[in-house]
């Protein structure tokens, strides 16, 4: 349990991390934050397939496997069509600090659920290595998101400190959900399978819907392409380092 606290906390303050710059400056190059988001979506990548989905298959069987991936991928479906969706960087609806600016904080919000469900799940794994790993994961995943959030805010004429403040708070809910999916996953060992394919199936509908059309966005797809690759094999490293 304290290993879980610590991969949490660590992972929803990447959010933070990522903000923390906005505090310096208020802009930063198509190109980096497309290599960025591009090397953040090969990290996540990896992570899904070689290590979520291997150990959802050595605890149950293939249709395990299908039934929740599906079952994640539908799931962020959903939320991304019962979510307002607005693309932090290149907006241009003129929308009020007020109403709307909560609206997509709580957007936000709502997205990173299931990747705190993913860590949850993963440290209830038998693999004592695999929480840490989808916990880095996520984390690095975090840290330009929290950057976007708060960068939008401060566009919206918020004060730089609150709106690293915000754009944290926005990552503190992966906390809650990686206990819920750890106590939920430990009462029921049987449903581990189920969580680690359903951890695999959201992050994975997070890396072609939403990073690598990010990274791609801008005219930079050869240096995000080659990006997407060091991060794929970066944590393909790290699985077989720590694995």
């Amino acid at each position: 349990m304290q290993s879980l606290l610590w991969g949490s906390v660590l992972s929803a303050l990447s959010t933070g991390v990522g903000a923390l710059p906005i505090l310096f400056f208020r802009q930063v190059t198509h190109r980096w934050r497309d290599i960025l988001l591009a090397f953040t979506a090969g990290i996540m990548m990896a992570a899904a397939t070689f290590s979520l989905m291997p150990q959802a298959l050595a605890g149950a069987d293939m249709m395990v496997l299908c039934l929740g991936v599906v079952t994640g991928t539908l799931v962020l479906t959903v939320l991304e069509l019962i979510v307002p969706h607005i693309d932090l960087e290149h907006s241009r609806m003129n929308i009020r600090v007020d109403e709307k600016s909560l609206l997509i904080l709580a957007a936000i919000t709502l997205h990173n659920l299931p990747e705190g469900l993913s860590v949850g799940v993963s440290y209830s794994s038998q693999d004592q290595q695999l929480g840490g790993l989808i916990a880095f994961a996520i984390g690095l995943q975090n840290a330009p998101e929290g950057f976007l959030v708060a960068l939008f805010l401060i566009n919206q004429q918020v004060s730089r400190w609150k709106a690293f403040l915000l754009a944290t708070l926005t990552g503190s809910v992966e906390i809650v959900a990686a206990l819920i999916g750890y106590s939920l996953t430990s009462l029921v060992e049987g449903l581990v399978p189920y969580g680690l394919s359903f951890a695999a199936g959201a992050m994975l509908f997070i890396v072609y819907k939403e990073l690598i059309p990010e990274s791609h966005g801008d005219g930079h797809e050869r240096a995000a392409t080659f990006s997407f690759i060091i991060g794929l094999l970066v944590m393909v490293g790290l699985i077989q380092w720590f694995g």
